[in-house]
């Protein structure tokens, strides 16, 4: 796969590689500035705790106990350190060499401004400790072998008197330390950044797989390649919900864009179809039935008729644009609901009898809705209209309506043929047919349930179907009564 420099594979590589490369530096420039004050602190800390332990064994010791005398020793031996103690008066009391000719006490030493011999100079290493403190700290060089050297002094409370503790170690040479250390950090500074570009690598691959095949089904959408257009998911929670999101906005395009076809090619035949008739019936008032009146009005009434249709579909299909861009202003009133379902069902009262539907409202006497009383009867004739077109002769149709606590409830249910269940989702969309073999509607424009969803959207109404196949369906739509007044 090749790596383009804005690439999100080469991005995701190069953050991840820069990344380590950064905490090893940090970690080399924390290293290398730090190792020197931390391993003099280091050391100060064991002096003080080999200081704490000659206290305990020599000055504390109350029985002067020969084997806490040795044991003292043995504490200065293995730590490397030799240690002396003086009185008040400067004279040591008692003194422990770990180191021989290393150690300063034997030595000159420049202490407080002052070259002194510490062996030979107790009394000034006491007002030394008592100007700056109970104790102090000093990193002195040896004068004999330029070695770098700590010295410890203490003052300690007893009940005799004042005693005062002085350690002397010395100091490793941090250079030859920090000069290892530089080698095994290079060394590790290898292996990291191996480490890391094969890991940032891994990384970047198993980021980016995903979201380029994405790019590639993105292009087959684009293209309107529906069937090859699927995305997958991944290890990774949000890019398996991006790829779902994106399924599924592929299957409502292909739904759209089939709609879509079907919406062009329904709209040409509901044109073509009554021009056609127009022109043809035109052309034999002219040349046939001019002259003959009785057959020149048949004509004139085909000709007036598609062109009613055609007036209706324009009206029907202007109304469901005004409606669905929110142009359209309701006409909002009370009225009675019950009694505009007795109307509508007066105006089916024909083909009720003729097809022998039980049809029966479920209803209290009156209900006061708010609402445009127009276009609600819009919808309940639509509903109606549907539940008669699809059932059969002798079945039972229910129109119901429920006062509710907030709400009126109404619905029309009918024994009728029902609708998939996949394609429930479709049936408020323009032209959409269960049956593809588009016809003309023999009554309306095809656009009814359309317009329905259109009407019941202005007026915030909660509305639906319940439907299974072969055991009919139930249209209902539900109004808030805030606003009755």
């Amino acid at each position: 796969m090749k790596y383009k420099l804005r690439g999100i594979k080469f991005n995701v590589w190069l953050d991840f590689f820069l990344f380590a490369l950064v905490l090893l530096l940090i970690l080399g420039i924390l290293q290398f500035s730090l190792i020197k004050p931390y391993y003099r602190n280091n050391k100060i800390s064991a002096i003080k705790e080999v200081a704490s332990k000659l206290e305990t064994y020599i000055i504390h010791n109350d029985t002067g106990s020969d084997y806490l005398v040795e044991k003292a020793f043995q504490v200065a031996v293995n730590n490397s350190v030799c240690a002396a103690i003086y009185n008040e008066q400067g004279k040591m009391v008692y003194s422990a060499d770990g180191l021989g000719q290393s150690c300063i006490f034997n030595q000159k030493i420049s202490l407080g401004g002052q070259d002194i011999v510490p062996f030979n100079n107790g009394m000034y290493m006491n007002e030394y400790v008592n100007s700056v403190g109970n104790d102090f700290s000093e990193v002195l060089v040896n004068s004999k072998s330029k070695q770098e050297m700590i010295l410890y002094g203490q003052k300690i409370k007893t009940n005799l008197g004042n005693l005062y503790l002085y350690i002397n170690s010395p100091l490793e040479p941090v250079d030859s330390i920090v000069s290892f250390f530089k080698e095994q950090y290079f060394f590790y500074t290898l292996v990291v950044v191996g480490c890391s570009f094969v890991i940032s690598l891994f990384i970047s691959n198993g980021l980016s797989k995903p979201i380029v095949k994405m790019k590639s089904s993105a292009d087959k959408l684009s293209k309107a390649d529906y069937e090859n257009a699927h995305f997958e998911g991944s290890y990774f929670s949000e890019i398996d919900e991006l790829a779902t999101t994106l399924n599924d906005a592929t299957e409502k395009l292909s739904k759209v864009d089939e709609l879509r076809k079907d919406l062009i090619a329904n709209v040409s035949h509901d044109i073509k179809t009554p021009l056609t008739m127009i022109k043809a019936y035109a052309e034999m008032i002219r040349d046939i039935s001019g002259e003959n009146a009785v057959k020149r009005n048949q004509h004139l009434n085909v000709i007036l008729n598609e062109v009613d249709y055609l007036d209706h579909l324009v009206m029907d299909m202007r109304e469901l644009s005004m409606m669905q861009s929110g142009n359209y202003l309701l006409k909002l009133t009370n009225f009675d609901v019950v009694k505009k379902c007795r109307y509508i069902l007066s105006l089916f009262e024909v083909l009720i009898e003729e097809h022998h539907f039980e049809v029966e409202l479920e209803s209290e006497e009156s209900i006061i809705l708010c609402a445009d009383e127009v276009k609600i009867g819009q919808v309940i004739y639509n509903f109606l209209s549907n539940a008669i077109k699809h059932t059969d002769d002798g079945k039972k149709i229910t129109i119901r309506i429920i006062r509710k606590d907030d709400c009126i409830h109404v619905e029309v249910q009918d024994e009728g043929s029902g609708i998939p269940m996949e394609n429930i989702p479709y049936i408020w969309d323009r032209y959409y047919k269960i049956d593809k073999q588009f016809k003309r509607a023999e009554v309306g424009t095809g656009l009814g349930l359309a317009i329905v969803k259109a009407i019941l959207d202005n007026h915030h109404a909660r509305y639906g179907v319940i439907s299974m196949e072969g055991e009919g369906s139930t249209f209902w739509f539900e109004l808030e009564q805030e606003n009755v007044f």
